[in-house]
């Protein structure tokens, strides 16, 4: 059975980024992990709704375990090492095939650190890493389009939707993200051949993906 673990830095940002990619991957056996390095909260004595949200969310797309550090939120600057620790134990535990995490030309900091500090962790703990894109990333240039249904975004919407604290989760500008955003990337006449239905994507960036060669029959 397949792995996968996807890194983000606060509740919401895997779901934003690929809910699609991680529903897919439910539906064909994976096993799919997601973890957060801050449940929102931004101090060791508050709470955030955003963990019961995010969890919510996992089960709508099928995710096995859904999981959360305590690094304060905005605060991941002083506490690297801490995330560190975190991560690699992590990974030790989850013992990933494929890792997703945000991408480090990123414009909010805790985004950046997270993709920095993965792909540190991952590229001696994992044999495939791959880039997602968020709504703050910079200088984005994909090398992977998924390109789903409207039912997979149709689940992408649902679980979005769990996040009703976070009001600037405005569904008709995701799902026109989805349906317009990788034409910036991908040929017209590559367009028209997609299959009937297959309108919508998620952008990647692969660091790196380690193939074994299978026995001639």
């Amino acid at each position: 059975m397949t792995t996968v673990l996807v890194v983000g830095a606060h509740p919401d940002d895997p779901e934003i980024a690929m809910a699609m990619r991680m529903r897919w991957y439910a539906l064909n056996g994976a096993r799919v992990r997601v973890h957060c390095l801050t449940t929102g909260a931004v101090g060791p004595n508050s709470t955030s709704p955003r963990r019961e949200e995010a969890l919510a969310a996992g089960a709508i797309l099928g995710v096995d375990e859904y999981t959360f550090s305590n690094i304060p939120d905005t605060r991941f600057v002083e506490h690297r090492g801490e995330i560190n620790t975190e991560l690699f134990s992590v990974f030790r535990e989850a013992r990933p095939d494929i890792v997703y995490t945000h991408f480090p030309d990123d414009q909010h900091l805790d985004h950046n650190i997270t993709a920095q500090e993965v792909t540190t962790v991952a590229l001696r703990e994992a044999n495939n890493l791959t880039y997602f894109r968020s709504p703050y990333s910079r200088n984005f240039e994909p090398t992977n389009v998924f390109v789903g249904t409207h039912e997979l975004l149709d689940s992408k919407e649902a679980a979005l939707k769990c996040f009703a604290s976070q009001r600037q989760l405005d569904m008709q500008v995701f799902r026109k993200l989805a349906e317009v955003g990788y034409r910036q990337h991908v040929h017209h006449r590559v367009v028209e051949r997609f299959p009937p239905g297959w309108t919508c994507a998620e952008l990647f960036r692969t660091v790196r993906q380690i193939e074994f060669a299978r026995p001639a029959h």
